[in-house]
């Protein structure tokens, strides 16, 4: 049965969301590791359909052996699918990773690319990967809408939206400013720990007062698992 629908968020009431959350975590970042935009690159291309936790375990191995793209393409893609078989869909991957790694030195010498046109003709890079390298590499004010993130701002009231390109446009929309270089940050972390798909905790929840979801008070005693 879908969750009870809120109504809209206004600006003002968007704001002191967003506000609340950036107070409780003044400096948020990915959970990710990595210590370049290619390494970067390289874990949100592995993290689809796996967590971040198996990521970091995966490439503190790949990583090692293969922290540029000429390196990975010389690990080769038998050699890339060893390092990554604990993740899912592995094979292609493997091979999206040899592509990327390879146009990445043929057109852009070895650098990760700055612009979104570029970022989203790499193999394995959709909209929300590019959003993510944007925000997190280059420090661009762009709203990766995951899974965690379409929830809360649907959930909540703050920007529902019927896909993710819906709320990511509605998150734009209503978002001030000085808080979009973060909001990704904010909004996956408190989906990912706290408003939860099957059990939220908003008993804990630093913004149940300013939330809008009709069926939070059935909720309000949930304790961390």
């Amino acid at each position: 049965m879908p969750e009870p629908a809120p109504r809209a968020m206004t600006e003002q009431e968007a704001g002191a969301f967003i506000a609340r959350l950036a107070e409780s975590d003044p400096t948020p970042n990915t959970e990710l590791n990595h210590s370049s935009p290619f390494e970067l690159l390289v874990a949100v291309i592995l993290s689809a359909q796996s967590t971040d936790t198996g990521v970091n375990k995966a490439t503190a191995k790949l990583f090692r052996v293969a922290d540029t793209p000429e390196a990975l393409l010389d690990l080769g893609e038998d050699g890339i699918r060893h390092y990554i078989q604990s993740l899912g869909l592995y094979n292609s991957k493997a091979h999206n990773l040899l592509r990327t790694a390879a146009t990445l030195v043929e057109k852009h010498g070895g650098e990760v690319p700055e612009r979104r046109e570029d970022l989203e003709r790499l193999p394995g890079v959709g909209r929300k990967t590019a959003n993510v390298i944007l925000n997190t590499a280059f420090g661009h004010p762009t709203i990766a809408v995951d899974t965690h993130i379409f929830r809360v701002a649907n959930r909540t009231g703050l920007a529902p939206g019927r896909n993710v390109t819906e709320v990511e446009g509605n998150l734009q929309a209503i978002l001030p400013e000085a808080y979009k270089r973060c909001a990704h940050h904010w909004l996956i972390l408190h989906g990912r720990y706290v408003c939860k798909a099957r059990r939220p905790l908003c008993g804990q929840c630093p913004v149940y007062d300013l939330c809008l979801w009709p069926d939070k008070t059935n909720y309000a005693g949930s304790e961390a698992s």
